[in-house]
Order: C-alpha cells, then sequence, then structure tokens
C-alpha cells in the first residue's frame, strides 16, 4: 500500500511516524522546506490540554519528547490591562492534564526528527492529480535537487499543507472563506520582563486584546487583536507604533506593570511584528471522489480564539493513525472505508470546536463589552464546554493503540 503525505508539518510528521512501522505500507512525506528551514515558524504556541492527552495515548515517547522542549500550560487568566483581574483558571479544574507552551520551531523540530528519514525535504510540489488508471488513487510530481520525481497509485493521500492547502484546492476546489473582523498580531522576543509574563495570559482595552507567555530557551510570545472592517485589509497606519499603543491603553486608569512592559515591546518590535487575519474556512476531512484524506488547517482553517489550530491538528492525526492501524492491522485495505469512518468521527467534533472557539471570539469583535464577555466565562456554560474541548478527544474507543508506533 502506497500512502503520500504533502507537509511535513504538525499533522504530516505524526501520521508519517505512526504509518510507517506498517508492514507492507511505503510511506513517502514531502516537505517544501530543506530539514532545518523553520524560517516560518519564528513565533510562540500554546497547545491545548486535549492534543497533549490524545499524542499520550496513541504515542506517549512522542508527548514526552515535546514536553521536554516547552513548558506546561497551566493556568489561564484574563485582566483588563489596569490589572483588574476578571478570569483565573487553573487548567485542572477542566482538562486532564496541562497543555504545551512552546516555540513552533521547537514543535516543527520535535517532530521532523521524530518522523525520522520518512521524509524528504526541499521537495516542491509540480503537479497532484487523479490517477489516470484508477480514478480514485492519485499521483504527484515534485522536483528535488534539480531533479523531476513522480508516484503514480497512490492509495491514500494525505494533504497536511496548510491552510492555504494546494492539494485541497486542485482535488476539491477552493474553500469558502469567512472573515472574522479581527485584526492580528503575533512577534517572540526575548525576555526582559523580569518575571512579569510566565503563563497564558490575556489583558483587554475595550475589544482590544493583548496575549502573552513564555515559551523556552527564554522568549516571550506576544500576540494583539482588535476589531476591523471583515471585508477590510489592515492599514498601514493601524501598524504603527503610536496607534498601537493608543489601543491598548486605558483612558481613566495607569497600565498595570504587565500591560506597561507588554505594549512597549509591542511598540518596539513592529519592524518584526507578523500581521492576519483571523478568518475560518468550512472543514472538509476528505475528497468526495478519490482517496485524499485533509487535517490540521488544510481540513479547517478557525480562528485562535482558544488556541486549537496546532491542538486540532494534532488530535486529528491522532484519531486517524490510530484508525487506520487498527483498520489495517485487522485486514482492511478497503481506504475509502478508513476516510468514512473518520470523518465521521470527526465532524461532530469539529463542527463543536469551531463554533465555540468563534463564540469565544466575542469580546474582541467591534462594540464588545469585554468585561461582561469575560466574566461570562466563570460560569458553568462555558467552563462545562472548556471541559468538553479539553477532555472529549475521540480516541476512547480506540485504546488498544496507545504505546504502538514508531520508536
Amino acid at each position: 500500500m502506497r500512502i503520500v503525505i504533502i507537509g511535513a508539518g504538525v499533522a504530516g510528521c505524526v501520521m508519517a511516524r505512526r504509518l510507517a512501522p506498517l508492514d507492507g505500507v511505503e510511506v513517502t512525506c514531502l516537505e517544501r522546506v530543506s530539514r532545518d528551514d523553520h524560517s516560518e515558524a519564528g513565533t510562540g504556541l500554546n497547545v491545548g490540554p486535549n492534543a497533549v492527552k490524545a499524542m499520550k495515548l496513541i504515542d506517549p515517547e512522542l508527548a514526552e519528547r515535546i514536553t521536554a522542549a516547552g513548558f506546561l500550560w497551566k493556568n489561564w487568566r484574563i485582566s483588563l490591562t489596569d490589572g483588574t483581574v476578571l478570569f483565573d483558571l487553573p487548567l485542572q479544574e477542566v482538562a486532564d492534564g496541562p497543555g504545551w507552551r512552546i516555540r513552533w520551531s521547537e514543535l516543527y523540530r520535535v517532530l521532523r526528527e521524530a518522523a525520522g528519514d520518512t521524509v524528504s525535504y526541499g521537495c516542491e510540489i509540480v503537479e497532484v492529480g487523479r490517477d489516470s488508471v484508477d480514478p480514485r488513487k492519485t499521483f504527484v510530481s515534485w522536483t528535488q535537487d534539480g531533479t523531476t520525481h513522480r508516484l503514480d497509485n497512490i492509495d491514500l493521500l494525505i494533504a497536511g499543507d496548510g491552510r492555504y492547502s494546494e492539494v485541497r484546492r486542485v482535488i476539491s476546489g477552493e474553500p469558502r472563506i469567512m472573515p472574522t473582523g479581527v485584526a492580528i498580531f503575533r512577534v517572540l522576543v526575548p525576555d526582559t520582563s523580569r518575571g512579569l509574563i510566565d503563563d497564558y495570559e490575556q489583558w483587554f482595552n475595550g475589544p482590544n486584546r493583548l496575549l502573552s507567555f513564555r515559551v523556552p530557551p527564554d522568549h516571550i510570545y506576544v500576540a494583539g487583536t482588535f476589531p476591523i472592517d471583515p471585508e477590510a485589509q489592515i492599514s498601514e497606519s493601524q501598524k504603527t507604533p503610536e496607534v498601537l499603543r493608543a489601543a491598548y491603553t486605558p483612558r481613566a486608569a495607569p497600565l498595570s506593570d504587565q500591560a506597561r512592559w507588554l505594549i512597549d515591546t509591542v511598540c518596539n518590535n513592529v519592524a518584526d511584528t507578523h500581521w492576519a487575519r483571523m478568518q475560518e474556512h468550512e472543514v472538509l476531512y476528505r475528497a468526495a471522489d478519490c482517496s485524499v484524506l485533509y487535517l490540521g488547517d488544510s481540513a479547517h482553517g478557525m480562528v485562535p480564539t482558544l488556541g486549537q489550530g496546532a491542538t486540532q491538528a494534532l488530535e486529528d492525526a491522532a484519531n486517524a493513525a490510530a484508525l487506520i492501524t487498527q483498520r489495517y492491522n485487522a485486514g482492511s485495505r478497503d481506504v475509502a472505508s478508513w476516510l468514512t469512518e473518520f470523518e465521521a468521527l470527526r465532524k461532530d467534533r469539529m463542527r463543536f470546536v469551531m463554533e465555540f472557539s468563534l463564540a469565544a471570539t466575542d469580546t474582541m469583535l467591534a462594540g464588545a463589552d469585554p468585561v461582561a464577555g469575560t466574566l461570562h466565562k466563570n460560569e458553568a456554560p462555558f467552563l462545562n464546554k472548556l471541559k468538553s474541548l479539553y477532555c472529549d478527544v475521540g480516541l476512547l474507543p480506540l485504546p488498544a493503540l496507545a504505546g504502538r508506533g514508531a520508536g
């Protein structure tokens, strides 16, 4: 059986590592960048407790490697920029364990090392399409070191090539994009806070929000959001230090020490800041007429409000690897039935995750009241949804797979 994975990102690396040991399976993972190129990963990342739980179930060794490369995420606090605390939640109250705080580059390093020689680097995809002999199968061609390569008769093509997935565009068409009306920026800086910033925290001034936490080796990740017209681009004038400082500084109260450090840091690092607009795209886990599986951002671009982007890529991969391994080891070679079963396993879960993430964005929209909105997050309806988010990872029907896989 021939399996090809496009993209050695979060989901792609987990799938490559977990499927490569299967007897009689040829696994090829094609990654565009070079082995040590993490240039697109110069920010921090918080991974939810649900992904940690899923990874421990299917690959405890890999979970330990990720834990060693990051810090644990144990608490979530929300305040105003004047220091008024609105929400202060130990994650142990709503989860089975902590999350992770880690640099994107470190997560990629750990995952790519774990995937080993299954990944081929420096591969620029030239063409992807349906196999001419059996349209249920696919082919892919790519260049590497100036040479063109091609694989035909692919039994399962796994697209892990991100939010702007070329595989999804070619095989299943352009996904529908839904903007949310929020601008977001991110920057990673050396830790000069002298202990002001540590675990995961957020600060509001009106609907304008800052978010920050510490990551190894000695850095601070800072992200900020503010409302914009959903159909508009982020103007250059909105990215200036003067406008950003005004956005997060309250008019009637002094800044807290934390907020002052964060605002100064944002304003001093404008040149190195990455900007984007929050948006979603519609969920699609499998192609309609051939054996293509979409995972992670290629399957479901979502708003980052609850930190579920990379988290759900890990959860996707854990569930897909578990299901495929179990079905293959039981003698099933019916890839179409695998994909149908996986979609049934994940679609309701993903609908819940995306709807919950979007609903939690309420305090960041134009005209929002972040005080009232955040105080509601202390109440049972929100906390119960958090418990479902962090605990219901979908792997419980497949416990026999825990601990199997590549060493």
